[in-house]
């Protein structure tokens, strides 16, 4: 904003007139602060909750560092982010025989799988009946026609 100051000389030998512009402030000035700034939140935490189901590739924690460890069916990314390695449900538990209150995060491929922490002599469960034995044994003889039919 601008006003116009029309100034008339104070001598009167010297009829000039002096036209001068003063400009005002349009916003009253605020102090300048430090503590203006504030960074976005990283999100991190659980994503899949206990017994809830994933699929490979499912991140389950998001974490700085190693609160919680990689159990059985999960993997642990750079930046310590736990995913899911097979489908199934989510478990979390401790297990004392490693380190004391050390936590894990396991995929069972059950819902009513709580048998953890797993003894290492223990049997394994695979994850076999997840495969569609169906189709590939349509296919397999699918291709045994073809191979006989060309050999015929």
């Amino acid at each position: 904003m601008f006003r116009t100051i029309l100034a008339h000389s104070v001598l009167p030998e010297q009829s000039s007139c002096l036209l001068q512009q003063l400009r005002f402030a349009t916003k009253k000035s605020g102090g300048s602060s430090r503590n203006g700034r504030d960074s976005i939140g990283r999100r991190l935490g659980f994503k899949k909750q206990q017994n809830e189901h994933v699929i490979p590739g499912n991140i389950i924690l998001r974490q700085r560092g190693t609160q919680f460890h990689p159990g059985e069916n999960v993997g642990m990314g750079k930046d310590h982010t736990l995913f899911a390695i097979q489908p199934g449900y989510v478990k979390i538990y401790t297990d004392s025989r490693i380190k004391k209150d050390r936590r894990y995060i396991a995929v069972a491929l059950d819902k009513e799988d709580n048998a953890f922490p797993r003894s290492p002599y223990e049997k394994r469960v695979r994850g076999f009946f997840l495969v569609d034995r169906t189709r590939q044994e349509i296919e397999q003889q699918e291709q045994w026609a073809k191979y006989r039919a060309a050999n015929d």
